[in-house]
């Protein structure tokens, strides 16, 4: 068999290592990047592929008819036809769960960093102010404590569920609104609430939910005014979940106290973004799953599943 690994990278060259693929297929091809108009010929004859960002759909499928399986190095498969790949008997594995802790991570960071406000901190301290002769130019604010407050996550899969214990951690009060209850949750001293009480009860909201049509846009002008005024609301999911420019006015009126995102609507954030004008603010460029720890994670996933189809099981499959 032979293997096209269409891009070798997710962040920086070196930062994933294919020897575990390697070993379980020596006929392996890899490229550095691969546009749309290059995978199909990149595919040949290959019976397994490899790929991050790159699109599979009918037109590549049906120029690469030795084709058999399709490792995604992501959660997510939106870039893929699943449809068209069953058709044209493909099976599809994609990689759960391997950035849970390091996305969970990203989320207290930042509501840690809006809360103490430590680098701001760090720079008047080396600019020579201490304490209270610190100028307003740093835009240090009130520290704030969470202990006490009142976390709410939206969407309890893994990563929600992960970052629930980090809010419990610091001793917080715990709201989740999610679409599944599954029994094993029933031991985490999670309040499991409607959202509207999520939204109007916490001090801070996390989201934690995949972009379906049922979950795009949950965070607008309705949602924001059903808030508790001043709240925090943390986004280390996905941009669709929020109306930016809804979030962008809640912020200019006062309304909404901080907006901290690790993702956007449209990626890297436009310059011309109503979010890039809007007061406390903080942002990240989708780096939250990039950890070393994450990415050891992945590929060992990957190679499982690799494995798996290789001695006729499957493995994460998802179409």
């Amino acid at each position: 068999m032979k293997l096209v690994i269409l891009e070798s990278y997710v962040m920086e060259p070196g930062d994933l290592d294919w020897s575990g693929l390697r070993a379980l297929v020596p006929d392996t091809v890899e490229y550095v990047r691969t546009p749309y108009e290059e995978i199909a010929r990149r595919i040949g004859d290959a019976e397994l592929v490899v790929l991050n960002k790159c699109r599979m759909d009918e037109a590549i499928l049906a120029q690469c008819p030795n084709l058999r399986w399709v490792g995604i190095i992501a959660t997510g498969t939106d870039n893929l036809d699943l449809a068209a790949c069953r058709r044209h008997g493909v099976k599809v594995a994609n990689v759960p769960a391997y950035s849970t802790y390091s996305v969970a991570q990203m989320a207290f960071s930042l509501l840690l960093t809006v809360c103490q406000c430590p680098e701001r901190q760090d720079r008047a301290l080396r600019d020579g102010y201490w304490q209270l002769d610190i100028p307003a130019k740093y835009g240090i604010l009130p520290q704030v404590e969470l202990y006490g407050k009142t976390f709410g996550v939206c969407g309890y899969g893994n990563i929600g569920r992960q970052t629930a214990r980090l809010a419990q951690a610091f001793g917080m009060r715990v709201l989740a609104w999610t679409r599944t209850r599954r029994p094993e949750y029933a031991g985490d001293g999670v309040e499991f609430v409607p959202l509207d009480t999520l939204l109007a009860e916490s001090d801070v909201v996390s989201l934690h939910c995949p972009a379906t049509p049922a979950t795009r846009g949950l965070i607008g002008a309705e949602a924001l005014a059903r808030m508790k005024p001043g709240a925090v609301l943390l986004n280390t999911a996905r941009g669709a979940l929020v109306d930016e420019g809804a979030v962008a006015a809640a912020l200019e009126a006062g309304r909404l106290g901080w907006y901290a995102a690790d993702a956007f609507a449209v990626e890297p954030l436009p310059a011309d973004s109503p979010l890039r004008q809007a007061p406390r603010t903080l942002f990240t460029p989708h780096v939250a799953w990039a950890t070393g720890g994450a990415l050891r994670r992945l590929m060992e996933i990957t190679a499982n599943n690799l494995a798996a189809f290789l001695a006729g099981r499957e493995e994460n499959i998802v179409n």
